[in-house]
């Protein structure tokens, strides 16, 4: 057993244990209950947990949660609506989300999958000097898809 103060106090019957708890005004807590004998502290429970959620709390504070956004292209797009398209990204780059570009072909743009893959080319080199590649461009169906993450 473990007394308040953090020394060891030996061996001690349950009983002699909860004596001393409630001499303390405190609770007596197994701390290692597959231990041979069990190993028990007395402390205020209720202030150890609320340091414990107080860590976690300060812990999930520290997090960052990485989103994927998705921005759809398509392989005959404008300059005008790339350049729109290539803002968003960035944007999400130096927010800290990955971006997941999809290029989609419709119906006879699929004899165009050359003319996609070029303009996702293009892409990764204009968005180079904020996100790297994470996922090749890899064609899946009438899709084309690409993730980028932040450096």
């Amino acid at each position: 057993m473990i007394d308040h103060n953090g020394n060891q106090a030996g061996v001690v019957t349950v009983q002699a244990a909860l004596q001393m708890a409630r001499e303390a005004e405190l609770d007596l807590v197994e701390v290692a209950g597959a231990a041979v004998p069990p190993v028990c502290r007395i402390m205020d429970f209720s202030k150890f947990k609320y340091d414990q959620e107080k860590k976690e709390k300060e812990a999930r504070k520290k997090q960052k949660v990485i989103h994927l956004k998705e921005v759809k292209y398509h392989p005959f797009i404008e300059e005008n609506d790339y350049q729109v398209k290539l803002h968003s990204i960035e944007r999400f780059l130096k927010e800290g989300d990955k971006a997941k570009i999809t290029m989609v072909f419709r119906g006879r743009e699929m004899n165009y999958v050359d003319k996609g893959r070029k303009v996702l080319e293009r892409l990764a080199q204009d968005i180079a000097p904020l996100g790297e590649i994470e996922r090749m461009p890899v064609l899946e169906g009438k899709m084309i898809t690409m993730i980028i993450m932040p450096k």
